[in-house]
């Protein structure tokens, strides 16, 4: 290191001679670095020579007077400072090489301010050099170094060479508690939860089990894995517990559903007088969200407001998801309009919450008005607004968010492009869909298997299996999802032997474990090829009891090729199943109808009025220059409705030339009043 330092410019400073004692510790850096950024905001403020411009001009006496005056440590240890506060590395090796220089590279405070500079700059391989180089060694040498290694790191190689500094750490001195929360928070970052158990047993018997400190890194540890009652355990060990740790606490039961825990801590909390903060609200309307809990949640708003922690903005944005995730849209309208300050936060969220919602048009008025007060939206609250406005099928809406991804360039989010794909499937135009597939330079799996899914929902069964060859053939590895698409498509297709190939691919190659929707596309490739026996023996053969939807996709085939005794058979496990549901009974009545067995028809009917409350009819919409257009079974309430059904007669008079079946039109497309369009 110090040889390497050698080579490098040095550190020059104006000086201009006078009658005092020595310059002032509070000297002013001058020059620039060479390679600094011209946009950087503290460029003129704290800024490096070229190398070597000042150095040689600088007067003998002047330097000499530097060198013997003790401002000069003080000057290299506020310059330094910078440095590492700043992140400039050029500046920073420029400053170590002339410390070397002038006889100062033994002082231990300075060196550890220069090992923070190599860490921010995550210059891990001078980092290690340096310390392994240092003669003497404090536990802020060291606490530098791991804390650097192991924070902020995705690479687990280094993340685990801070481990190995900490082996050696102890055998020379005891580390403090900044350490032990440093390594704590490492072994969630590697998910390793054996390193956090042999962390929490040297706690113990160092003695740091009471910390604080280390006890909220420790309960959050336990926390990220799921094992809340050793957060409990390692929480009641500390006595004295400041309001972090109460916190972390509260956090740790709302994190894991466990609703009725964190209110018990936050009771327990106020019991011994400790207020709590944003972050405890925070936590606990998190809560209310994951549980579904609207009525507690509403009880802990009014705490809020009374106890004026509505002004703060996280707390308001939690408050507005809250309500928006028990399906109360109102209600977080309201909190957001409430908000005396909005950010991009609680705009996102009440733009996110309209789209779960499924009102699109909203959100899209609502990110307009966002754009009107100058708060411009992120790739979340986008990427929301495309799922919505596609559950919509509003494509003029879709069209419109797409140009402003690429008006503001975030057209490279993944999480864009594969929103944009999923909507433009949504709305009809797989051609646009495709589009913003090529458009993604590294697509990842989403990306694939939602251009596999929109294929496979327009019918384009081929191309979507083409699709997931070439995804194999870029070495991207499918997953469950993925290979449900495709199979998704087989069926759709009537791909037999390609479905039951990528089914055998999925278990034997890839060692995926099949679920009950992957086992339906595969009863629904049988059932709609006439395989209905071969189908029968794979439901059997299930080591769990099939779900509902096999069931259904069972009995759909039934009904198309006429199997009644099978669909008999199906429909009362389907029955005893979902006895309230009353698709279950529609479909079973079709296929008694299907054969002309209109005596069951009646009885099923009967059944299902019997016991199912009033059926919602299912509806479908089209948009038309702008507009939604909704309809449902029979529709009459339309305004163009003779001109809706005279078209509609005129499709199905050509479906019948061509040879289409009653079976496959369907029962009574057209309604009785309207039987004399067909003259038209």
């Amino acid at each position: 290191m110090i040889s390497r330092c050698r080579f490098l410019s040095t550190f020059s400073a104006n000086s201009k001679p006078s009658s005092s004692a020595s310059p002032t510790p509070s000297a002013t850096l001058i020059g620039a670095t060479k390679n600094a950024p011209n946009d950087d905001p503290h460029r003129q403020s704290y800024s490096f020579p070229h190398p070597g411009r000042l150095g040689g001009s600088m007067p003998e006496t002047g330097l000499a007077h530097l060198v013997d005056s003790a401002s000069t440590l003080s000057f290299c240890f506020h310059a330094v400072k910078i440095s590492s506060k700043l992140g400039f590395l050029n500046g920073g090796k420029q400053l170590h090489a002339r410390v070397i220089k002038l006889g100062h590279c033994n002082f231990l405070s300075l060196q550890n301010q220069f090992l923070s500079v190599y860490v921010k700059c995550k210059e891990f391989n001078y980092v290690c050099k340096m310390f392994d180089e240092m003669p003497l060694k404090n536990v802020v040498s060291w606490n530098t170094l791991i804390c650097g290694v192991v924070q902020g790191n995705c690479k687990s190689a280094l993340v685990r060479l801070g481990f190995h500094y900490f082996g050696q750490m102890i055998k020379m001195m005891a580390p403090d508690c900044i350490t032990l929360n440093a390594l704590l928070r490492a072994s969630i970052e590697l998910s390793d939860l054996g390193i956090g158990r042999q962390l929490h047993c040297f706690i113990l018997k160092s003695g740091f089990n009471s910390s604080c400190f280390v006890g909220s890194a420790l309960v959050d540890s336990y926390a990220k894995f799921a094992l809340v009652d050793e957060a409990q355990s390692a929480f009641d060990e500390v006595l004295s517990r400041d309001l972090v740790l109460w916190n972390v606490m509260v956090s740790c039961y709302a994190l894991n559903g466990l609703q009725e825990k964190a209110f018990g801590v936050f009771k327990l909390m106020l019991l011994e007088s400790v207020k709590g903060d944003e972050f405890t609200f925070t936590s606990m309307i998190s809560s209310c969200s994951v549980s579904g809990s609207c009525r507690l949640g509403k009880q802990i708003h009014c705490l809020i407001i009374r106890l004026s922690f509505d002004l703060d903005v996280l707390v308001s944005s939690a408050v507005v998801d809250m309500y928006s995730k028990n399906e109360n849209i109102e209600d977080a309208r309201n909190a957001f309009n409430g908000m005396p300050s909005k950010n991009r936060v609680s705009w996102t969220t009440m733009i996110v919450g309209y789209g779960q919602h499924g009102d699109g048009k909203e959100a899209m008025r609502l990110l307009r008005e966002m754009i009107q007060v100058y708060t411009y939206p992120d790739e979340l609250a986008l990427a929301s607004i495309l799922s919505s406005c596609g559950n919509l099928s509003a494509s003029s809406e879709v069209v419109q968010v797409h140009a402003y991804v690429v008006e503001h360039g975030f057209e490279s989010f993944l999480s864009i492009a594969n929103a944009l794909i999923s909507s433009y499937s949504k709305c009809g135009s797989i051609g646009s869909a495709f589009q913003s597939f090529i458009s993604v330079a590294d697509p990842n799996i989403i990306s694939w298997t939602s251009l596999m899914g929109a294929y496979a929902f327009h019918g384009l069964s081929k191309k979507g299996i083409e699709v997931f060859e070439k995804m194999l053939s870029s070495n991207v590895r499918p997953d469950k999802v993925a290979f449900l698409a495709v199979l998704s498509a087989c069926a759709h297709g009537g791909f037999i032997l390609e479905g039951l190939h990528y089914f055998n691919l999925m278990i034997n190659v890839y060692q995926i474990m099949p679920d009950s929707e992957h086992y339906t596309c595969i009863i629904d490739i049988l059932g709609r090829a006439g395989f209905l026996d071969e189908a029968v023996d794979l439901l059997t053969s299930l080591l769990v009891e099939p779900r509902s939807n096999t069931l259904v996709a069972f009995l759909g085939a039934c009904k198309v090729h006429r199997h009644e005794g099978l669909a008999r058979w199906a429909s009362e496990k389907l029955f005893s199943m979902e006895p309230n549901e009353p698709g279950n009974y529609s479909l079973m009545s079709n296929m008694y109808a299907s054969v002309g067995n209109w005596f069951d028809v009646a009885r099923i009917r009967k059944m299902m009025r019997k016991m199912c409350d009033f059926k919602v009819p299912g509806c479908s919409w089209m948009e038309v220059a702008g507009k939604v257009h909704t309809f449902v079974s029979s529709d009459t309430t339309h305004p163009q409705t003779v001109q809706i059904y005279s078209m509609l007669d005129l499709l199905v008079r050509l479906m019948e030339e061509d040879g289409v079946s009653d079976m496959e039109l369907g029962n009574e497309l057209i309604p009785k009043e309207f039987v004399f369009l067909s003259g038209c």
